[in-house]
Protein backbone atom coordinates (compact mmCIF):
# COMPACT_ATOMS: atom_id res chain seq x y z
CA UNK A 1 0.00 0.00 0.00
CA UNK A 2 1.71 3.06 -0.98
CA UNK A 3 2.11 6.45 1.74
CA UNK A 4 -0.65 9.32 0.45
CA UNK A 5 1.62 12.10 -0.01
CA UNK A 6 0.66 15.92 0.04
CA UNK A 7 3.21 18.84 -2.12
CA UNK A 8 4.21 21.65 -0.86
CA UNK A 9 3.88 23.42 -3.74
CA UNK A 10 5.22 27.11 -4.13
CA UNK A 11 4.86 27.26 -7.49
CA UNK A 12 8.55 27.70 -8.42
CA UNK A 13 11.30 25.50 -10.03
CA UNK A 14 12.46 23.62 -7.18
CA UNK A 15 8.74 22.66 -5.98
CA UNK A 16 8.81 21.36 -9.70
CA UNK A 17 12.11 19.65 -9.87
CA UNK A 18 11.34 17.76 -6.51
CA UNK A 19 7.57 17.18 -7.43
CA UNK A 20 9.07 15.00 -10.46
CA UNK A 21 11.63 13.16 -8.09
CA UNK A 22 8.58 11.83 -5.80
CA UNK A 23 6.03 11.30 -8.73
CA UNK A 24 8.96 8.70 -9.87
CA UNK A 25 8.90 6.90 -6.41
CA UNK A 26 6.16 3.88 -6.69
CA UNK A 27 5.60 4.13 -2.76
CA UNK A 28 4.76 7.72 -2.63
CA UNK A 29 0.77 8.16 -3.92
CA UNK A 30 0.31 11.95 -4.72
CA UNK A 31 -2.30 12.95 -3.63
CA UNK A 32 -2.69 16.90 -3.57
CA UNK A 33 -0.78 20.26 -3.53
CA UNK A 34 -0.80 22.51 -0.79
CA UNK A 35 -0.02 26.68 -1.26
CA UNK A 36 -0.67 29.10 1.18
CA UNK A 37 -1.94 32.30 -0.48
CA UNK A 38 -1.96 35.85 1.43
CA UNK A 39 -5.22 36.54 2.17
CA UNK A 40 -5.71 40.09 1.22
CA UNK A 41 -4.26 40.42 -2.39
CA UNK A 42 -4.66 36.36 -3.17
CA UNK A 43 -0.61 35.81 -4.21
CA UNK A 44 1.99 33.36 -2.56
CA UNK A 45 3.48 36.03 -0.98
CA UNK A 46 7.36 35.23 -2.01
CA UNK A 47 6.84 34.46 -5.53
CA UNK A 48 4.32 36.94 -5.54
CA UNK A 49 1.79 34.34 -7.92
CA UNK A 50 -2.01 35.11 -8.12
CA UNK A 51 -4.61 32.04 -7.57
CA UNK A 52 -5.15 31.80 -11.14
CA UNK A 53 -2.24 30.89 -12.18
CA UNK A 54 -1.33 29.02 -9.22
CA UNK A 55 -4.59 26.99 -10.01
CA UNK A 56 -3.90 26.73 -13.93
CA UNK A 57 -0.66 25.17 -12.81
CA UNK A 58 -2.46 22.75 -10.62
CA UNK A 59 -5.08 21.77 -13.34
CA UNK A 60 -2.07 21.28 -15.92
CA UNK A 61 -0.32 18.80 -13.15
CA UNK A 62 -3.66 17.03 -12.52
CA UNK A 63 -3.38 16.99 -8.65
CA UNK A 64 -6.12 19.12 -6.06
CA UNK A 65 -5.15 21.89 -4.60
CA UNK A 66 -5.47 22.83 -1.27
CA UNK A 67 -5.49 26.78 -0.65
CA UNK A 68 -4.61 28.01 2.98
CA UNK A 69 -5.00 31.15 3.42
CA UNK A 70 -3.42 33.84 5.54
CA UNK A 71 -3.38 37.22 6.75
CA UNK A 72 -1.53 39.85 4.96
CA UNK A 73 0.27 41.08 7.70
CA UNK A 74 0.27 37.70 10.64
CA UNK A 75 2.33 36.19 13.26
CA UNK A 76 3.99 33.26 13.36
CA UNK A 77 1.18 31.77 16.03
CA UNK A 78 -1.47 32.93 13.53
CA UNK A 79 0.53 31.18 10.12
CA UNK A 80 1.13 27.98 12.12
CA UNK A 81 -2.55 27.96 13.84
CA UNK A 82 -3.66 28.15 10.09
CA UNK A 83 -1.44 24.81 8.79
CA UNK A 84 -2.10 23.10 11.49
CA UNK A 85 -5.72 23.14 11.38
CA UNK A 86 -5.18 21.79 7.62
CA UNK A 87 -2.25 19.27 8.13
CA UNK A 88 -4.39 17.59 11.03
CA UNK A 89 -7.93 17.06 8.18
CA UNK A 90 -5.11 15.75 6.06
CA UNK A 91 -4.00 13.61 8.90
CA UNK A 92 -7.17 12.67 9.53
CA UNK A 93 -7.98 11.61 5.76
CA UNK A 94 -5.39 8.84 5.93
CA UNK A 95 -2.42 11.38 4.39
CA UNK A 96 0.99 10.08 6.37
CA UNK A 97 3.44 13.31 4.86
CA UNK A 98 4.09 16.70 3.50
CA UNK A 99 6.98 17.06 1.25
CA UNK A 100 9.21 20.02 0.20
CA UNK A 101 11.55 21.09 -2.12
CA UNK A 102 14.18 22.62 -0.16
CA UNK A 103 17.98 21.72 -0.24
CA UNK A 104 20.50 22.98 2.06
CA UNK A 105 18.84 25.08 4.67
CA UNK A 106 19.17 22.97 7.79
CA UNK A 107 16.63 25.50 10.49
CA UNK A 108 13.82 25.08 7.75
CA UNK A 109 14.39 21.72 7.35
CA UNK A 110 14.33 21.00 11.26
CA UNK A 111 11.15 23.61 11.73
CA UNK A 112 9.37 21.74 9.29
CA UNK A 113 9.65 18.39 10.55
CA UNK A 114 8.83 19.58 14.14
CA UNK A 115 5.70 20.99 12.96
CA UNK A 116 5.01 18.16 10.80
CA UNK A 117 5.61 16.11 14.16
CA UNK A 118 3.43 18.30 16.17
CA UNK A 119 0.11 16.26 14.03
CA UNK A 120 1.71 12.92 13.76
CA UNK A 121 3.16 13.47 10.07
CA UNK A 122 6.52 12.95 8.37
CA UNK A 123 8.31 15.61 6.26
CA UNK A 124 10.04 14.47 3.02
CA UNK A 125 12.87 16.39 1.58
CA UNK A 126 12.99 14.51 -2.17
CA UNK A 127 16.27 16.56 -2.85
CA UNK A 128 18.10 17.48 0.58
CA UNK A 129 21.82 18.35 0.00
CA UNK A 130 21.77 17.87 -4.10
CA UNK A 131 24.38 20.12 -5.50
CA UNK A 132 22.19 23.17 -5.96
CA UNK A 133 24.29 23.82 -9.25
CA UNK A 134 23.40 20.49 -10.69
CA UNK A 135 19.86 21.04 -9.90
CA UNK A 136 19.79 24.41 -11.53
CA UNK A 137 20.96 22.53 -14.88
CA UNK A 138 19.22 19.28 -14.68
CA UNK A 139 16.24 21.14 -14.20
CA UNK A 140 16.94 22.82 -17.95
CA UNK A 141 18.12 19.83 -19.27
CA UNK A 142 14.54 18.03 -18.25
CA UNK A 143 12.93 20.27 -20.18
CA UNK A 144 11.36 22.46 -17.35
CA UNK A 145 10.33 26.18 -18.33
CA UNK A 146 10.41 28.95 -15.79
CA UNK A 147 10.56 32.53 -15.43
CA UNK A 148 12.72 34.55 -12.34
CA UNK A 149 9.26 36.51 -10.85
CA UNK A 150 11.22 37.85 -7.38
CA UNK A 151 14.59 39.02 -7.12
CA UNK A 152 15.48 40.54 -3.74
CA UNK A 153 17.96 43.24 -5.32
CA UNK A 154 20.46 43.83 -1.91
CA UNK A 155 22.04 40.66 -3.61
CA UNK A 156 21.21 40.64 -7.18
CA UNK A 157 20.20 43.24 -9.89
CA UNK A 158 16.27 43.76 -9.94
CA UNK A 159 16.33 43.79 -13.70
CA UNK A 160 16.80 39.88 -13.45
CA UNK A 161 12.93 39.80 -12.35
CA UNK A 162 10.94 39.02 -15.38
CA UNK A 163 13.88 37.07 -17.27
CA UNK A 164 13.36 33.23 -18.41
CA UNK A 165 15.58 31.08 -15.86
CA UNK A 166 17.81 29.28 -18.49
CA UNK A 167 21.59 28.47 -18.94
CA UNK A 168 22.31 32.08 -20.37
CA UNK A 169 21.04 33.66 -17.00
CA UNK A 170 22.89 30.94 -14.58
CA UNK A 171 25.80 32.44 -16.58
CA UNK A 172 25.08 35.79 -15.92
CA UNK A 173 24.13 35.63 -12.37
CA UNK A 174 27.20 36.42 -9.69
CA UNK A 175 29.00 33.73 -8.21
CA UNK A 176 27.98 35.01 -4.82
CA UNK A 177 24.11 34.46 -5.90
CA UNK A 178 23.25 30.62 -5.46
CA UNK A 179 22.37 29.01 -8.78
CA UNK A 180 18.81 27.90 -7.20
CA UNK A 181 18.16 30.76 -5.16
CA UNK A 182 18.05 28.41 -1.75
CA UNK A 183 19.58 31.44 -0.09
CA UNK A 184 16.28 33.46 -0.91
CA UNK A 185 18.10 35.40 -3.56
CA UNK A 186 15.06 34.95 -6.38
CA UNK A 187 11.91 32.98 -6.96
CA UNK A 188 10.81 31.38 -10.18
CA UNK A 189 7.59 30.39 -11.71
CA UNK A 190 7.50 27.49 -13.45
CA UNK A 191 5.13 26.95 -16.67
CA UNK A 192 6.55 23.68 -18.71
CA UNK A 193 7.48 20.62 -18.09
CA UNK A 194 7.47 17.04 -17.67
CA UNK A 195 5.38 17.33 -15.01
CA UNK A 196 3.03 19.25 -16.80
CA UNK A 197 -0.20 17.67 -19.57
CA UNK A 198 0.31 21.44 -20.86
CA UNK A 199 1.97 24.41 -20.55
CA UNK A 200 0.28 26.92 -18.25
CA UNK A 201 -0.60 30.03 -19.96
CA UNK A 202 0.56 33.22 -18.68
CA UNK A 203 1.61 36.58 -19.89
CA UNK A 204 4.08 38.90 -17.92
CA UNK A 205 2.85 42.19 -16.46
CA UNK A 206 4.70 45.57 -15.23
CA UNK A 207 7.56 45.22 -12.25
CA UNK A 208 6.93 46.49 -8.75
CA UNK A 209 9.42 47.19 -6.35
CA UNK A 210 8.25 45.94 -2.31
CA UNK A 211 10.02 46.97 1.05
CA UNK A 212 12.65 48.98 -1.20
CA UNK A 213 14.42 45.57 -2.00
CA UNK A 214 12.29 42.94 -3.59
CA UNK A 215 11.36 43.47 -7.33
CA UNK A 216 8.69 41.23 -8.44
CA UNK A 217 7.62 41.09 -12.47
CA UNK A 218 3.59 40.06 -12.43
CA UNK A 219 2.28 36.61 -13.97
CA UNK A 220 -0.87 37.51 -15.30
CA UNK A 221 -3.29 34.53 -16.15
CA UNK A 222 -4.16 34.04 -20.04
Amino acid sequence: MREEVYFAWSSGKDSAYALAELLHEARYELVGLLSTVTENNKLISTHGIGIEVLEQQAAAIALPLEKVYIPGALSQVQYERAMKKTLLAFEAQGVTAVAFGDLFLEDLKEYREKRMAEVGMRALFPLWKMDTKEVAYSFLQRGFQAVITCVDATVLDGSFAGRRFDEQLLADIPSSVDPSGENGEFHTFVYEGPIFRRPVRFQKGGHTVREGRYHFCEIISL
